[in-house]
C-alpha cells in the first residue's frame, strides 16, 4: 500500500512538473516584448547576449553587482544544490556513469553547503528592514520547504540511515512501470513527501525565476534599436493594416 501511495504520488507530481513547466515557458514564449528593453550596458550581438546570460546564469553577474553578501549565499545555495542533485541522478540510472559516481562525495559535503547558503538566504528576510517589508508568507514557505528537504536528506546520510539500494529499485521500478518495494523509513518518507511537493509546486512559484531568466528582455535582448528596428509580431501586422479595424 505505501509503495502504490507514493509510486501515485511521483507519477502525479512528475506530471504536474512537466505539463506546468511546458505551460509556464509557453507562456513566456508567447509573451510580447514590444519595448527595446535591455539593462546597460548591453551587448550589441547575439552572441553577446548569449554570453550575458550565460555569466548571469553561472555566476549571477547582476547579482553581484548589486549585493555582495546576497550573492555569495545565493551562488553557493545554487551551486551546492547543482552537486545535490548530480549526486541524486545515481537513483534513477544504471549503471552510474564515472562522472557521477566522481561527484558522489562532493555532494555529500554540499549538502551543508545548500542548508548554509538558504540560511543566509532566509536571515535576509528577517534581518533586511526592505526585504522584510515585500517578503511575503509564500516566500518563507519555500525557503522552509527547501530547508526541510535539505535537513531530512542530511539526517538520512549521518543520523538515521535508509536502504539505498532499495530506495533505487523504487525508482528505477517507476520509470518501468514494475513497481518495486519502498523502505517504510519514517526521514525518508518525510524527505520524498517535500521533494513531490516541491515538484508540483515548482512551475507555479517564484523558484521559476531560473527558467523566467531566459525570457526577460532585460536580459535576452541585443542593444541595437539604432541598427535593427525592433517590431514585436502583433505591431508588425497593425502596421500592415491587418490588425483589427
Amino acid at each position: 500500500m505505501l509503495t502504490g501511495l507514493y509510486a501515485i504520488l511521483f507519477y502525479v507530481a512528475t506530471a504536474v512538473l512537466v505539463g506546468g513547466l511546458a505551460y509556464r515557458i509557453r507562456l513566456y514564449w508567447n509573451t510580447p516584448a514590444p519595448l527595446k528593453i535591455p539593462t546597460t550596458p548591453a551587448p550589441t550581438t547575439e552572441a553577446g547576449v548569449a554570453l550575458r546570460l550565460a555569466r548571469e546564469v553561472v555566476l549571477f553577474e547582476s547579482l553581484f553587482k548589486s549585493n555582495k553578501w546576497i550573492w555569495l549565499f545565493g551562488w553557493i545555495f545554487h551551486a551546492a544544490l547543482l552537486l545535490v542533485v548530480l549526486r541524486h541522478v545515481r537513483y534513477f540510472i544504471n549503471p552510474v556513469p564515472d562522472i557521477i559516481v566522481f561527484v558522489q562525495e562532493f555532494g555529500i559535503y554540499a549538502g551543508f553547503a545548500m542548508i548554509a547558503g538558504l540560511a543566509g538566504l532566509w536571515a535576509r528576510r528577517f534581518l533586511v528592514p526592505r526585504v522584510r517589508y515585500i517578503s511575503a508568507p509564500s516566500d518563507h514557505l519555500m525557503l522552509a520547504l527547501l530547508m526541510a528537504i535539505g535537513l531530512s536528506g542530511l539526517t538520512m546520510k549521518f543520523v538515521a540511515h535508509t536502504d539505498i539500494v532499495a530506495v533505487k529499485a523504487f525508482f528505477i521500478g517507476l520509470m518501468t512501470f514494475s513497481w518495486q518495494p519502498l523502505p517504510a523509513d519514517p526521514v525518508l518518507l518525510v524527505h520524498l513527501t517535500l521533494v513531490a511537493l516541491l515538484m508540483i509546486i515548482f512551475p507555479f512559484s517564484k523558484l521559476l525565476h531560473g527558467v523566467g531568466l531566459f525570457f526577460s528582455p532585460t536580459r535576452n535582448q541585443a542593444d541595437n534599436p539604432r541598427e535593427k528596428r525592433h517590431l514585436a509580431p502583433w505591431a508588425a501586422k497593425l502596421e500592415a493594416g491587418e490588425g483589427p479595424k
